[in-house]
């Protein structure tokens, strides 16, 4: 597929390029970490006023599960209880944190006038695969179960995340499906990462190796996976699962230069050929991770807001 990156989105990746920064992959996972946190600072647009930001710490058989949560001036309250996202941060599983999201779960929250939670799942190498997983599925299921102490109505539980996070959402609308979790009113689902087995034609695309390259996936991977074994594993990747059917609507969001778009639209389809309600929106001339440059680029800000209505629309 032939790729052009819109005129704003070439000039942030000559900048990063011209920066000199070194890959990801040439160093070590604290390393990376510092890195990606500092990049924010030069990408993050301006952080909205909440009325309320708080920190969590959601139990768990290892110990606590660090979270935050965020509640807009007006969220859409019904008998005292506001609809509430939960959402998972990218970094393909090695890098993030509740920092690195922090202006995008803020803009989520004014954008679908409800409350969101962000977690901070154990990163890798530290905490292999399926460690991330397991800490979204059980925070979930805790956040569900405290909704209404955390002024959330249960009925109206989303989950949803970017890349790394949006496959960690894709894994927690399948185990609560069959169980392992509350009913899960929607899904939002940002260039995910479903298949590990990255033999999509976009993980081969010259243009799709913008600042999430082909190599550094592979980095990320061989990082959080314990070996090839776990490739086959839906809870590595979500797209092994063998039925989609009975899944919370999914809002899908892919970019035409992001070696996971090919993967993020066959589950889509698939997803809708299994009966699920699936909203789709592509951005072809933005790169992967835009979402949080919203200082930069103005399709983020774009991509939020419409974001925030789907989710407004689920009720």
């Amino acid at each position: 597929m032939s790729v052009v990156l819109d005129p704003d989105a070439a000039a942030v990746y000559q900048a990063f390029q011209e920066a000199g920064r070194p890959a990801y992959e040439t160093l070590t996972a604290p390393q990376a970490r510092a890195y990606y946190a500092q990049a924010r600072f030069a990408t993050n647009p301006e952080p909205p006023e909440l009325a309320r930001i708080a920190e969590l710490a959601i139990p768990a058989p290892h110990g606590a599960i660090p979270a935050r949560i965020y509640e807009p001036k007006a969220p859409r309250r019904h008998d005292g209880l506001s609809p509430a996202l939960v959402f998972f941060h990218g970094g393909g599983w090695v890098i993030g944190d509740l920092d690195s999201h922090d202006v995008v779960c803020r803009q989520l929250a004014v954008e679908g006038a409800l409350i969101v939670i962000s977690v901070d799942y154990r990163l890798a190498p530290e905490h292999k695969f399926p460690a991330a997983a397991d800490d979204a599925v059980a925070a979930t299921k805790w956040i569900a179960a405290h909704a209404r102490e955390l002024g959330i109505d249960a009925s109206r539980l989303a989950i949803g995340g970017d890349s790394a996070g949006g496959n960690l959402a894709a894994v927690v609308a399948l185990a609560a499906r069959d169980g392992d979790g509350p009913a899960i009113a929607g899904q939002v689902l940002i260039y995910p990462a479903v298949d590990f087995a990255m033999t999509h034609g976009s993980h081969r695309e010259p243009e799709t190796s913008v600042l999430l390259t082909h190599s550094v996936i592979r980095w990320f991977r061989d990082h959080y996976l314990n070996g090839a074994a776990d490739i086959h594993d839906w809870r590595a990747s979500p797209a092994r699962a063998k039925k989609l059917a009975g899944l919370p609507p999914a809002y899908v969001l892919t970019a035409g230069a992001d070696p996971l778009r090919d993967e993020g639209d066959e589950y889509a389809e698939r997803l809708k050929q299994a009966g699920v309600a699936v909203a789709t929106r592509h951005y072809p001339g933005q790169f992967h991770g835009f979402l949080t440059m919203g200082k930069l680029l103005n399709q983020a800000n774009i991509a939020v807001s419409e974001i925030g209505a789907w989710l407004k629309g689920l009720g």
